[in-house]
């Protein structure tokens, strides 16, 4: 087999329907998160549940998503007592529903979520990082909510960044490992509908003279418009100062602030009262337009001047509805925005770019429109929801294939590591004595290698090659000893690892495991080799390894990771044991080992 092609479609092969529990802190999070997404997953066998607090719109998950909804009361604040009363009631929710999967998103029902689907043992968690709440916390704060993600993506089998940058992120961080980190297709958690609901070219039900006459807006005004929770960390306070500086320069402008008053982060007094007293400014909060593209149609331009962020929604949505945007360099706004061609990027908390890049577009027309037809392309291209929800389909049938297997794959590595150990022992002691003798101490050659989901270990072989003095002495092919070529024709150097396996930190079939710097340069699918933990033969070895390419070997992991069995594994066994007997493809070098300096 020197070839394999990757299965993508559903339905390639037959796949258990799952039930799938989705928990988030509020109601308005499941509308919000996975709308559509849910009958999307019913239609390919799953049977979705949505978990959170209580409250109107749960109705209206259940009516919408024809889901059942269970409610869980849960604080979007650390209140240390109540979120114990939520462990327990989440650990007892779990028990009645039986969970295969359960994926969490939010900060506080990510943890608490996570944690009781440990306690049930879940088969299958997943971890939704869509933002990172310490960005903008300092102190004991920051403290707490650092380690709450941290054990948070310990607890996962799986955690899901809602974009590369956050991804990036939370590895600076050291949230999480890479290997068990990953981002679905181009980001986002559900992408955005941009040929649906959020297109401009279909017709809405009230025009957009209608719709701004309804919010008090004249026909020929130039709106910047902005849809969020009207808060500080979501950069109101500079905006209302930026727009302090160019409203008098623009009389047609207009400030559309289309958003919920935060109770918990609201805006200091005196800049709500220069927004509430300004007749130019425009808070309508969520209520008067009841489709949310009608707020996007009124607008001309988009600004988002937020301090932190995950993959914002309504920064896909503007985008879908061909408006240019101003947003913030960071963390998800970047994934969205291309500084110069589909909208500005300026920097965090700073007033004059904010208000030089909005007088840019209120006074350059054809920028407007050259910015908003290239923000809708970019979102056509990258954030359709059909890829995302296809990639997360994959990837919980890929999990729970993974983990279905684990016990019988474990149990078989013990009973036949130990049988192979108890075995070769002796051999073990002659050739260790051996490499004493003649090529010196020490007798193992150890290296860090990234076992399952990128988990550093130790990988133990016999010593094949001399110490070189420094970096550059010798190539690896001049330092193998005679011995240490012997040992590689017969494989005699891998025996050792017979103690990884034992230890949990390999298989006996997977994976070769490679070398921890590469573990950044895999792509997301790459990742995936981690999936199950590193063997000391692979489909790769028995497949003609001198003849392939990294890429096909790649291909080969990878193939193993989504169809491994009991008897592959066993069918790999022994296509290894005849190639070692006929010295087939053992030839020193055929598989990358690093060197030592001494």
């Amino acid at each position: 087999m020197h070839h394999v092609q990757r299965t993508s479609e559903p339905g390639d092969e037959r796949e258990r329907a799952l039930r799938l529990v989705h928990v988030t802190t509020v109601p308005l999070s499941l509308v919000a998160l996975i709308n559509r997404q849910v009958s999307y997953m019913q239609a390919r066998g799953y049977d979705v549940h949505g978990v959170s607090s209580a409250g109107a719109l749960a109705a209206e998950f259940t009516r919408a998503c024809n889901a059942p909804h269970h409610a869980v009361p849960m604080t979007r604040r650390i209140t240390p007592f109540r979120d114990l009363v939520a462990l327990w009631r989440l650990h007892r929710t779990f028990g009645r529903i039986d969970p295969h999967i359960v994926h969490t998103h939010t900060p506080k029902a990510g943890l608490l979520g996570i944690l009781a689907a440990c306690t049930k043992s879940v088969p299958v968690r997943v971890y939704h990082l869509r933002g990172l709440r310490y960005a903008t916390t300092t102190g004991v704060t920051r403290s707490i909510l650092v380690n709450a993600e941290r054990l948070a993506c310990l607890a996962s089998h799986r955690v899901i960044a809602v974009s590369h940058s956050v991804r990036a992120q939370a590895l600076h961080d050291r949230l999480c490992r890479s290997g068990k980190i990953i981002v679905l297709a181009s980001g986002s958690g559900n992408g955005v509908d941009a040929r649906g609901r959020f297109n401009p070219d279909f017709p809405s039900t009230r025009t957009r003279t209608a719709l701004r006459a309804a919010l008090g807006i004249p026909e020929d005004a130039l709106v910047i418009g902005m849809v969020g929770r009207l808060t500080p960390e979501k950069g109101v306070i500079e905006l209302a100062e930026a727009w302090r500086q160019i409203r008098d320069e623009l009389p047609s402008a207009r400030l559309l602030l289309a958003g919920p008053l935060e109770v918990d982060a609201a805006l200091p007094p005196h800049v709500l009262e220069q927004l509430r007293a300004d007749h130019r400014v425009h808070l309508p909060g969520f209520g008067l337009a009841e489709d949310m593209p009608d707020f996007y149609r009124v607008m001309d331009v988009f600004v988002l001047p937020s301090y932190r962020e995950g993959l914002p929604n309504a920064l896909l949505e503007a985008s879908a509805m061909r408006l240019p945007v101003v947003a913030t360099r960071v963390a998800g706004c970047v994934d969205v925005v291309e500084d110069g061609v589909n909208g500005t990027l300026i920097p965090v908390a700073q007033v004059e770019p904010l208000a030089a890049a909005l007088r840019t577009y209120l006074t350059d027309p054809e920028r407007r429109q050259q910015h908003g037809g290239a923000a809708r392309e970019r979102v056509l291209e990258y954030f359709q929801p059909e890829r995302i929800w296809l990639a997360l389909h994959e990837e919980y049938q890929r999990l729970w294939r993974a983990r279905s297997r684990y016990r019988g794959k474990r149990t078989f590595d013990l009973l036949a590591a130990s049988a192979a150990l108890i075995v070769t022992t002796p051999l073990l002691a002659l050739v260790a004595v051996l490499v004493r003798l003649v090529d010196g101490a020490p007798v193992f050659f150890r290296h860090v290698r990234p076992g399952w989901q990128g988990t550093p270990f130790t990988l133990l072989k016999f010593k094949t090659m001399r110490p070189a003095l420094c970096a550059t002495d010798r190539t690896d092919a001049e330092r193998i000893t005679p011995l240490g070529r012997f040992l590689r024709a017969t494989s005699l150097d891998e025996l050792p690892q017979l103690v990884n396996v034992l230890r949990g930190e390999m298989s006996l079939v997977g994976p070769r495991p490679l070398l921890m710097e590469y573990l950044s340069a895999y792509t997301a699918w790459q990742a995936h080799r981690h999936d199950v933990k590193p063997g000391i033969t692979g489909l790769a070895q028995v497949s003609g390894r001198r003849d392939l390419t990294w890429e096909q070997k790649l291909e080969l992991d990878l193939w193993y990771v989504d169809h491994c069995s009991l008897a592959m594994d066993v069918r790999i066994l022994g296509a290894t044991a005849w190639k070692v007997l006929t010295r087939e493809g053992t030839e020193p070098g055929a598989d990358a080992r690093p060197g030592s300096c001494t």
